[in-house]
């Protein structure tokens, strides 16, 4: 027994070592990948899609903490963040709605910004062509101007799962206001309250690949490797 351990050990140890030394530590510090099981980004991040995180946007941490060791920018409003939430620890994939200072309420889904409506336009694109064929014939889809960053939202007219209106809040120091970008189907500071600035773990980039979950489980060709606004 002693002598296949020790054989087992020399053979395995490089890939031992690659995984405590360096695959851990990157994941954890440098760059990560995410799985969305959820609509609540819809239609920006599909149910199925794999994220791509940035854990370096923000500052370098120590490995496996939340710990800073250098901070060069903060979490802005429009950015799509990964986060521990508030609850109960587990990794969510939210946009930045409110930054430290701001104040903001929601009327009839439409969000109110340091006293402004936010602007909605038009959609851009067909954006019920890609979300689940059942919620298609309820989907409701604006194109969102926040803080400059424009991207998709949308509601769903059959019913809410979320709150469409919010009294006035204000964003304290060192906390954030997030939000999905499915209004009507995203449990999100609406219900939980604001996000601290270290549960903040990177900004999410892009899609790394991508499988239809909801409908075919064929995989989404056209999503591989595609930024994220």
């Amino acid at each position: 027994m002693i002598r296949f351990l020790a054989k087992t050990w020399r053979e395995w140890r490089g890939y031992i070592f690659f995984f405590i030394f360096v695959w851990i530590p990157v994941r954890s510090a440098v760059v990560d990948y995410s799985p969305v099981p959820t609509g609540s980004m819809n239609p920006t991040i599909l149910e199925g899609d794999v994220v791509w995180v940035d854990k370096l946007a923000y500052s370098l941490r120590v490995p496996l903490t939340t710990l800073h060791l250098k901070q060069w920018a903060e979490p802005a409003r429009g950015d799509i963040v990964v986060v521990l939430s508030p609850e109960d620890g587990t990794r969510l994939v939210k946009r930045i709605v409110g930054i430290p200072g701001d104040t903001l309420s929601m009327q009839d889904n439409q969000i109110l910004l340091n006293g402004e409506f936010v602007a909605y336009t038009e959609p851009e694109a067909n954006y019920g062509a890609e979300i689940a064929e059942v919620l298609r014939p309820h989907a409701i889809f604006a194109e969102e101007n926040l803080g400059g960053v424009k991207h998709p939202v949308m509601g769903i007219s059959a019913g809410s799962g979320a709150p469409r209106n919010l009294a006035p809040v204000t964003v304290p120091d060192d906390r954030y206001f997030l939000m999905g970008d499915s209004r009507d189907n995203s449990h999100d500071s609406r219900i939980y309250g604001f996000a601290e600035r270290d549960a903040i773990l990177g900004q999410a980039k892009g899609i790394l690949v991508s499988l239809d979950i909801n409908d075919t489980y064929l995989p989404r060709l056209d999503r591989f490797f595609t930024p994220l606004r």
